[in-house]
């Protein structure tokens, strides 16, 4: 639980300090410091993907889940999901006022912080590995962004920090409870494969050509079927 906690103590923190102490962030400095956090989530993607011990699994396993993932186009369905939840809160429905500015910062932060593929990826790396530097990054990234929404939109943005832990954290537990049920080389395949789609948000925020990692989110559980299949036929 140590990853999600520190990611929603730090959306909260950043957006305290957007609300009340920075005001209008020049768009260079957002800008540069994007590039900054892609860099970093690029080294910390790249580290974790070093792990791997079978190349051709990996391979196969971004292959076959890139297949998968565009055949739901798992992309598609979270940015669905998105514009539902606008839609329900109201948002762009022209209303004004203290409680439309609460309403769209709560809910662009919650959106965002929580439909990312590193949302999903490092909260399974941190129930099943006790493996947080993905988290951790996150919550660096999250940080910058919240001192910038907090700064335009107001304090709903640090109450976005709710659903954020609740999310991160009902993903690691669930991976938790099956963690005993898994094999060291499944745990260490599936979080190199997971690493690898981190490095890929890192290029995403580098603006070089747009990545749909979350169509890519199903090649983390292929060497899990992998092991069990191989251990099904040995058995």
């Amino acid at each position: 639980m140590l990853g999600p906690t520190v990611n929603a103590l730090v959306i909260i923190i950043a957006s305290l300090a957007g609300c009340f102490l920075i005001r209008g962030i020049p768009s260079r400095f957002e800008e540069t410091l994007k590039k900054a956090i892609g860099l970093s989530i690029i080294f910390v993607g790249l580290s974790g993907a070093l792990e791997n011990e079978s190349i051709l699994l990996l391979i196969f396993s971004l292959v076959a889940g890139a297949l998968i993932g565009e055949l739901i186009n798992l992309d598609g369905l979270l940015n669905r999901l998105g514009q539902w939840a606008e839609r329900k809160l109201g948002m762009g429905s022209g209303a004004s006022g203290p409680a439309s500015s609460f309403s769209r910062g709560f809910v662009s932060a919650s959106i965002l912080f929580c439909s990312g593929s590193m949302a999903i990826v490092g909260s399974i790396q941190s129930g099943l590995a006790g493996n947080h530097e993905i988290l951790f990054a996150k919550s660096i990234l999250d940080g910058v962004i919240s001192v910038v929404f907090a700064a335009s939109m107001g304090i709903g943005v640090a109450f976005s920090a709710v659903p954020v832990f609740v999310y991160q954290a009902g993903i690691a537990l669930g991976a938790m409870a099956v963690r005993d049920l898994l094999t060291p080389d499944m745990i260490r395949e599936m979080s190199a494969v997971g690493s690898l789609l981190v490095a890929a948000i890192g290029f995403n925020f580098l603006e070089l050509k747009e990545i749909r990692v979350a169509n890519l989110i199903p090649a983390m559980f292929v060497p899990l079927v992998y092991y069990l299949v191989v251990h099904a036929l040995g058995a």
